[in-house]
Formats: structure tokens, sequence, C-alpha cells
């Protein structure tokens, strides 16, 4: 086997913080770009944040987190900070601040 198709696949099962400390979820799968296997596009989560998920995931689901939002890979994987903020944005129903 591939060597960096063994370093991507130990990803499975790291959990997953945002770069402020707020646990997102565990890494169940990898989304993989078809026409080169090594390119990961995405990080299919589950084990979900209740407080950050649970007005937009039903329960026992998962979500896929673009890989862009990567910021860190070791022990634990570090992502931006956004997926907090569709939360923060989501509660304030008058700000009609995007987030992309």
């Amino acid at each position: 086997m591939d060597e960096t198709v063994e370093d991507i696949t130990t990803l499975i099962g790291n959990k997953v913080y945002s770069n402020s400390g707020v646990f997102v979820g565990k890494i169940e799968d990898l989304r993989v770009d078809l026409k080169d296997r090594r390119a990961i596009t995405g990080l299919a989560l589950t084990q979900l944040n209740d407080e950050l998920f649970s007005d937009q995931v039903e329960p026992g689901t998962g979500v896929i987190v673009p890989y862009r939002w990567v910021r860190s890979v070791g022990d634990i994987v570090l992502v931006t900070d956004v997926v907090e903020r569709l939360k923060d944005n989501e509660d304030d129903e008058d700000d009609n601040t995007v987030v992309a």
C-alpha cells in the first residue's frame, strides 16, 4: 500500500476541535478526490458536538467539513472556528452576515 494512503487513513478516529478549543466531532471517514486518491476534500464527522449541530443535523447523522477548513493535523485535528460562527449566526436571527 502507498505510504501516503496509509498516512491519510490515520486521520480516521481522530477528534476534531475548532482552533478556539471547542470539540466539533470525530472523523469517521474521508472524502477523497477520485482523480487523485491522495487529495482529501473533506472530513466526514460523527459523534458531533450537540451544542453546535443540534438544530442543523438529525441525531445519529454526521456532517462533512471541507478540508480547506483544516488548520493543523496531529493527535487531534484543528479546524477554523467557522463551525462556531455558523451556530452564532443562527442564534442572531437579525444578523444578515453570511459565512462562506
